[in-house]
């Protein structure tokens, strides 16, 4: 299997999906052309060649944000826009963005940890509260 540049730079920053990222290891291992391509690839990148292509992929541009993919959870998006996210996350293989969302999915699982410490700070701090009419013997000067 022949592999464009795109694709070896896409691998060195873990970027391919991971069926793809153990093709390319798996032939790597038995290509020497491979690993020579490879060599190439990283000193063109360290003389800063880069692309229009490999720039936007290093800095994932296209990658949805993770209040899109929060939204995308929640069913609240737009239809143009949950179908875009769903292209990126399953035919790209966006593995940033998969584990993004998965990290979204953990939490939404989580019990909401913020109303349990607002009932503890509430109980603990409920015998300092009194009435205004109520004397506390401690005047502010």
């Amino acid at each position: 299997m022949e592999w464009t540049d795109r694709e070896i730079t896409a691998w060195l920053d873990e970027l391919l999906p991971a069926v793809r990222m153990a093709e390319f290891e798996q032939q790597m291992r038995v290509d020497s052309r491979l690993k020579i391509r490879v060599a190439d690839v990283i000193r063109s990148r360290d003389q800063g060649g880069n692309s229009i292509g490999e720039i936007w992929q290093r800095h994932r541009l296209s990658c949805p944000t993770r209040s899109e993919l929060g939204g995308f959870l929640l069913g609240t998006l737009s239809p143009d826009t949950a179908d875009y996210i769903e292209f990126h996350l399953q035919t790209v293989g966006c593995r940033a963005c998969q584990a993004n969302l998965h990290d979204l999915e953990e939490h939404s699982k989580q019990p909401d940890q913020a109303t349990g410490r607002r009932r503890r700070f509430f109980e603990s701090s409920a015998g300092l509260l009194r009435k205004p009419d109520e004397p506390d013997g401690f005047r502010p000067q």
